[in-house]
C-alpha cells in the first residue's frame, strides 16, 4: 500500500481503503491513570448484573438499568453484535481468557446527593481482576456522580473482538480517574430554532457519554421567547414562534432538569439582557426602550432597543421574573448574558438623556449599563435571599463594569479578533473572577474537512498568568448557536466535535497528541453511532461496523 502525507490531517492518507484503523475498547475522554492487560473476561447478557454493594438511590438504580442497556443493546443503530459467542471450549482454550464476568460491584461509599452542583465530586476507581480484586470487577467512588462517570467508562471498555469472536469482551483493567476542570459544558440555543424535548434529551445523553456536566440552556433571544413563565405568560404567548407548540412549559422544564439530574448534569438557564430581548417586549409593554432618530422623532412603533433601564416598573418585573426562574431551576447559577448591548436607542431617548444628565454621566453609557446590572443583581439578591449566583459574557468586564463577588465570566471573544482568548483569560483573571472559556469552541462555525484538531489543541491554561490566576479558570464549554441549526442537524453538527473539547476539559493536560487521539476518536464516533446517535464522521474516509440506518 502506498501512503501520501497530508498537512491537514494528523495521519497519513492511503490511496485506497479506510484512512485510519480505530482503537478497540479505549475510553473517551482518556482517564487520568489506566493500566490494562491482554487477559480478558467474557460478559453474557443473560447472566450479567450490576451488584450494588454500597449506598444506593434512584440515580444509581436508574443508571444500572441504563448502562445494562447501553452495554448489551445499545441503540437504534444496532441490531445485534457482529461478533458471535464461540463455543465454550474455544474460549476456555484461549490462554488469555480469565473467566466469565457475570457481575460488577457498584460501591458508593457516601450517601447520594440529590442534585449535581458546582463542587460535586466526579472521581472514581475501576478494578477488574487486579491483585487486590482477583477475578472480580468493582466501580467505587465517594460520590454518586463518580459512580456515573465510572459506569460510562466501564461501558466503553466492553468491545466485540474479531480475534476471539466474542461479542462482549473486557480486559483486566485498573482505572483511577477524575476531571481536570469542574465545569465542562455545552451551550444549546433553543431561541433561534426551537429544540424539541427529545432532541434536548439526546444532547444530554451525549453529554453524559462524554463526561460533560453542565447544560447551558440559552432559552431566549431576540428571535423568540419559548419559556412559558407562570407569572408572565403573555411573554411566550406573543414572543414565541408558536405559543401552542414551540414553548417549554413548567412541566417540560422539570422534565429536562430531572433527565439531566439522573445523568449528573447541571442545567443552567440563560436569560440574556438588557439586549437580545426583542421577543420579551411583545408581551411585556414598556419593557424595551423606544427608538428615536437623531432629530428626536419617534421611529416606527416596532423599533425598540434594549430594556429601558430608567423605568422603575421594569425592575419590579425583573425581580419577579428572576425569582420565578430561581424557583424553577434548582441550580443557583443563572446566566445573565450582558453581551452585545447596543446603545443606539439609549443614546437618543429623551428620558434617558435627562437621567444621564441628572447623574452627571455625560455620554458615558457604560455607566448606565453599570446602573442596570447593579439594579438587576440587587433585585435578584433580594428575592432569592442572596442565594442566586451569576454567569455573564465577557463584555461586562471589557467595559470595566463591576460585578458581584462570585460572578463567573465567560470568555467568548478572542478566537478571531486581534486580542486572542489567551490574552482575554489573562486579563479577566487578574480581576479575580472565576472564568470559563468558550471562544475557541464555537462549533456552529463549520468548514469542509477535518476541523476537530483546533478544538482539541485549544489549551485554557496556556496564557501568561500566575498560578493563582490559572486556578480561577474552572473549565469551559462548547457553543452551538442555532441560526442555521435545528433539531435535524444539531446532533451531527455538534458531535463528535464536542467530544474533543470534552477530553480537553477532563483529561490530563499532557493528553494532546492528535495522531493518537484520531484513532480513539474514530472508535468513539462509531460507539456513539452504535448507540443510536446520528453523529458525523470525524476523520474522513472510514466505516463503522454498524452504520446508522433510519
Amino acid at each position: 500500500m502506498k501512503w501520501v502525507p497530508s498537512k491537514s490531517v494528523p495521519f497519513v492518507i492511503p490511496y485506497y481503503g479506510r484512512w485510519i484503523l480505530p482503537t478497540v475498547g479505549q475510553v473517551w475522554p482518556k482517564p487520568q491513570q489506566q493500566t490494562s492487560s491482554e487477559t480478558f473476561f467474557v460478559l453474557r447478557p443473560t447472566m450479567f448484573q450490576f451488584q450494588i454493594v454500597g449506598e444506593r438511590c434512584d440515580i444509581i438504580d436508574e443508571a444500572v438499568r441504563r448502562y445494562y442497556q447501553l452495554i448489551f443493546y445499545p441503540g437504534a443503530a444496532a441490531s445485534a453484535p457482529l461478533a458471535y459467542p464461540p463455543t465454550l471450549s474455544v474460549i476456555q482454550d484461549n490462554p488469555q481468557f480469565r473467566a466469565f464476568l457475570d457481575s460488577v460491584a457498584i460501591d458508593l461509599k457516601q450517601p447520594c446527593e440529590y442534585l449535581p452542583s458546582a463542587d460535586m465530586i466526579e472521581s472514581y476507581n475501576i478494578k477488574i481482576d487486579t491483585p487486590d480484586n482477583p477475578l472480580k470487577a468493582t466501580i467505587s467512588s465517594d460520590s454518586v456522580w463518580g459512580i456515573l462517570r465510572g459506569l460510562e467508562s466501564l461501558s466503553q471498555l466492553v468491545y466485540s473482538s474479531t480475534e476471539t469472536g466474542v461479542a462482549y469482551q473486557i480486559n483486566a483493567t485498573e482505572i483511577v480517574d477524575f476531571p481536570r476542570f469542574s465545569y465542562r459544558g455545552l451551550m444549546m440555543d433553543s431561541a433561534r430554532h426551537y429544540m424539541p424535548l427529545k432532541t434536548i434529551k439526546k444532547m444530554t445523553d451525549l453529554m453524559a457519554q462524554n463526561k460533560m456536566n453542565v447544560l447551558h440552556w440559552h432559552l431566549t433571544d431576540d428571535a423568540s421567547f419559548p419559556y412559558e413563565s407562570t407569572l408572565f405568560p403573555n411573554i411566550s404567548r406573543y414572543g414565541s414562534f408558536q405559543p401552542f407548540s414551540h414553548i417549554y412549559t413548567a412541566n417540560d422544564v422539570r422534565e429536562i432538569i430531572e433527565y439531566a439530574r439522573m445523568r449528573g448534569i447541571r442545567v443552567i438557564p440563560e436569560f440574556d439582557s438588557p439586549d437580545h430581548t426583542q421577543s420579551w417586549g411583545r408581551g411585556q409593554p414598556k419593557l424595551l426602550t423606544e427608538c428615536y432618530d437623531d432629530n428626536g422623532v419617534l421611529l416606527v412603533p416596532d423599533e425598540y432597543g434594549a430594556i429601558m433601564p430608567t423605568r422603575e416598573e421594569n425592575y419590579v418585573f425583573l425581580q419577579q421574573f428572576f425569582g420565578e426562574i430561581f424557583n424553577t431551576f434548582p441550580d443557583p447559577f443563572v446566566h445573565l448574558g450582558g453581551d452585545e448591548v447596543s446603545y443606539y436607542c439609549w443614546q437618543r431617548h429623551p428620558e434617558i438623556k435627562a437621567f444621564m444628565a441628572a447623574n452627571g454621566w455625560g455620554t458615558d453609557f457604560t455607566k448606565l449599563e453599570q446602573y442596570y446590572f447593579d439594579r438587576l443583581t440587587t433585585a435578584t439578591q433580594e428575592i432569592t435571599q442572596n442565594q442566586m449566583r451569576y454567569i455573564v459574557w465577557q463584555e461586562l468586564l471589557d467595559l470595566n463594569i463591576t460585578l458581584p463577588t462570585g460572578t463567573i465570566v465567560e470568555v467568548w471573544k478572542g478566537a478571531k479578533e486581534e486580542l486572542n482568548f489567551l490574552d482575554e483569560l489573562a486579563r479577566i483573571t487578574k480581576y479575580g473572577y472565576q472564568t470559563i472559556l468558550s471562544s475557541p469552541w464555537y462549533l456552529n462555525y463549520i468548514s469542509y474537512g477535518l476541523d476537530w484538531e483546533k478544538y482539541y489543541l485549544a489549551e485554557p491554561l496556556d496564557f501568561d498568568g500566575s498560578d493563582e490566576q490559572k486556578k480561577l479558570v474552572i473549565g469551559g464549554e462548547v457553543v452551538m448557536w442555532s441560526e442555521y441549526v435545528d433539531s435535524v442537524s444539531v446532533i451531527p453538527r455538534t458531535w463528535p466535535r464536542a467530544s474533543t473539547v470534552a477530553e480537553r476539559l477532563w483529561s490530563d493536560r499532557s493528553v494532546n497528541d492528535t495522531t493518537l487521539a484520531a484513532l480513539r476518536l474514530e472508535e468513539h464516533r462509531c460507539r456513539l453511532l452504535k448507540r443510536g446517535f446520528a453523529v458525523d464522521p470525524s476523520n474522513g474516509v472510514n466505516f463503522c461496523e454498524q452504520e446508522w440506518d433510519m
